[in-house]
């Protein structure tokens, strides 16, 4: 026979804890709809849906079928998306040049879905790697080095161009220095000064990309970009970036990848006065997506657990693959 110790204990956080009503009222951190932001990967063409091997449920789309996503997704509390170009072979070279033509994909897709979606908010990224036939993010010098200073003058044209077909944030991706400032100038002197400018301040060599770069098809053809992307073992440097491109005129400030770098989103967070996002990157969700096939977990629910902890952080919004798969839950 079992005898039940009597205990007296004044504190017992579980009394918080003892139904969904009382847990909901003391909780912390929400995920809400209007905290994520969609990518898009941009396709030529009407009616092209292609999937992507290595990130299972995500297609890249022409833009007629991403009005039509976007559309459903916009209505469901999704305040933006994010376009990222899948650009044919033969339209890239060593310069990247088709970043910044007007009759491109990125600014037709741009004016076509803000002519149709006019609340929408439409986020361009700011980076050549699309575009450039070696598959890094800027220009390269007579070493085969990226070259900063020049790789300025191409985003500022890109920037230019993407604010001219109406997007309402551009996006530097590339980590090349000084270019918030640049493009700030830029913007403001062409009479965009409405435009934002959303920098990712802290973007890391990681091997978390893998998958997007199979899904707008681009690989280096030498090198890595460790000249210009974060080193992973380093924060303070983060700090430092952050504080630069506030300094330089950004508006937000994004990290990249999200999870594996949550201490950076919550050092940055403490000291910057800027809205601060994170980015749930493709190889974090194609880790939880091959681990449901396997039937190891439930992704839905890790996704929810990754995106919530990146709140938690100190994230104001997240860019996430995962944000379609998740609304049922959040709404």
């Amino acid at each position: 026979m079992t005898v039940k110790t009597e205990y007296n204990f004044l504190k017992r956080p579980r009394r918080n804890r003892k139904s969904p009503a009382v847990r909901s009222l003391i909780r912390e951190k929400t995920l809400q709809a209007s905290d994520l932001i969609v990518p898009f990967f941009v396709l030529d063409g009407e009616k092209c849906r292609q999937p992507i091997p290595s990130m299972p449920r995500i297609d890249r789309l022409s833009v007629d079928l991403i009005l039509k996503e976007a559309e459903l997704l916009h209505t469901q509390g999704i305040p933006g998306i994010a376009l990222f170009p899948v650009i044919d072979p033969s339209l890239k070279n060593d310069q990247g040049s088709e970043a910044w033509n007007a009759y491109s994909l990125i600014p037709q897709a741009i004016q076509t879905i803000k002519k149709e979606i006019p609340s929408l908010c439409i986020i361009s990224d700011i980076a050549l790697d699309p575009f450039t036939s070696h598959g890094h993010d800027g220009i390269t010098n007579l070493k085969g080095e990226v070259d900063n200073d020049t790789t300025l003058e191409a985003l500022v044209k890109q920037a230019i161009c993407y604010a001219s077909a109406g997007c309402d944030i551009v996006a530097p991706s590339d980590m090349m220095d000084g270019r918030v400032k640049a493009i700030r100038e830029a913007l403001d002197k062409e009479e965009y000064s409405d435009i934002s400018i959303l920098s990712y301040t802290a973007k890391y060599a990681s091997a978390f990309y893998g998958p997007f770069r199979t899904a707008i098809q681009t690989s280096l053809s030498f090198g890595d970009k460790k000249t210009y992307q974060m080193d992973p073992s380093n924060r303070v440097e983060a700090l430092r970036e952050a504080l630069l491109d506030e300094e330089e005129g950004a508006d937000m400030l994004l990290v990249k990848p999200g999870l594996p770098y949550l201490d950076v989103i919550f050092a940055i967070k403490e000291k910057s006065s800027l809205p601060v996002g994170a980015y749930h990157v493709s190889g974090e969700y194609a880790m939880i997506i091959a681990a449901e096939e396997k039937g190891f977990l439930d992704a839905q629910a890790i996704f929810y657990e990754s995106l919530i902890s990146m709140k938690r952080a100190g994230a104001d919004f997240i860019f996430s693959y995962a944000a379609p798969q998740i609304l049922s839950l959040l709404n």
